[in-house]
This record gives structure tokens, C-alpha cells and sequence, in this order.
């Protein structure tokens, strides 16, 4: 059930990788809560009003919210995979996500919430953007889709190129995350850490 509206808002979602920490297990495929990580994304998209949601990956979930492409190469890498996401998006501004986030649902609202609540200032900036540690977590952002549109085209001779490279140059506002809101799933020391603080939690 869509509890708001989003409108011109999108989502890129990476859910390729090899998952090799994970003993070659699709990192977002792994659950919590009795649901995989990709579907706990989705839902978290859907509920807010966010469309459309492209994953980039091969298909690992059949989801009638769902448009699927690849990046190239496959396994090509997260910048690859921006690129192929933003090919398929409509949307003036897009989310894009990493497929193995703990908290897909505190993500999405505290991007949204932080555009909403400061108008004025996500009008004059490339993204909105959580940061960890000192750390930009860049796969947790909403960013204008032109702004990542044209830094793409800068970048495009080198798609090996990192995350930080593509997106470093943009003018952000960051959100720092205090709670540990935008922890990921690389390894089964994660896992069994989020399934303690997620699954037995109150």
C-alpha cells in the first residue's frame, strides 16, 4: 500500500556482484525479517510512492514493481550499472541504492524526508546524500538525474572508474547518519549482526 507520493522521484537499485563474502549467495536474495533484502527494498519504494524502480542485475526476483537491465559488461561494476539504471529512468530525480542495505526503509525516508523538509537547498544542489563515519555513502543518495547524466558523459571512456570518481565532483548536501541507517550486508558477520539488531529487536 503506497502511504505517499513521490512524484518524479525514481530508484536504481545494484543488485548484481558475485557476492564472493557470501559464498556466492546474490547478497540482496539474503533475508530478514522472512524477506530478502531486495524485497525489503522494493517495499520500502513502493510504500513511499517512488516509481519507476530499476534494478540492475540479472533478474533475481520477479516483481510487477520491477523493470530489470544489465549493465555492459555484465559484472561490468556500480558505475557500469548506474549507467545502464539511468538509461532506463524517466524521473528528474533518481534514488540509487546499493541491493544490500539493512535498513532500505530509513534510507528512503531520511532522503525524502530531507528533500522535503529543505526545499530550498535541494533545489540548488546535484544530491542529497548520506554520509557514515566521514564517509559518503554514495549508493545511498537522491541525486538529479541530469547531474548524474553529465557526469556520466564526463566519465564515459572509463566505466572501471569508482563510485567517488563519478559522483565526487557534484555539489551535495549531506545527511550524516548517526544510527547506522545506511549499514550494508558484505559478509556473514553482517548478516548475523542485523539479524540480531533487526529480527530481536522489540
Amino acid at each position: 500500500m503506497t502511504t505517499s507520493s513521490h512524484a518524479g522521484v525514481g530508484a536504481v537499485l545494484l543488485v548484481g556482484g558475485e557476492g564472493r563474502r557470501m559464498g556466492g549467495i546474490a547478497k540482496p536474495l539474503l533475508t530478514l525479517e522472512g524477506r530478502s533484502l531486495l524485497t525489503r527494498t522494493v517495499e520500502a519504494l513502493v510504500d513511499a510512492g517512488v516509481g519507476p524502480i530499476v534494478a540492475v542485475g540479472p533478474v533475481l526476483e520477479e516483481s510487477a514493481d520491477v523493470v530489470w537491465t544489465r549493465e555492459e559488461p555484465p559484472l561490468g561494476g556500480p558505475v557500469a550499472g548506474i549507467a545502464a539504471g539511468l538509461a532506463r529512468m524517466p524521473a528528474e530525480r533518481v534514488l540509487i541504492l546499493a541491493g544490500d542495505l539493512a535498513r532500505p526503509d530509513a534510507v528512503v525516508h531520511g532522503l525524502l524526508s530531507h528533500r522535503a523538509d529543505d526545499a530550498g537547498a535541494a533545489a540548488s544542489v546535484d544530491g542529497v546524500v548520506f554520509s557514515a563515519d566521514g564517509q559518503p555513502q554514495w549508493l545511498a543518495g537522491l541525486y538529479r538525474t541530469a547531474s548524474v547524466r553529465g557526469a556520466l558523459d564526463v566519465i564515459t571512456t572509463d566505466r572501471d572508474a569508482s563510485v567517488h570518481a563519478l559522483l565526487g565532483g557534484l555539489a551535495i548536501e549531506w545527511v550524516v547518519d548517526q544510527e547506522g541507517t545506511t549499514a550494508d550486508i558484505d559478509s556473514p558477520a553482517d548478516l548475523a549482526r542485523a539479524r540480531e539488531e533487526i529480527e530481536e529487536t522489540p
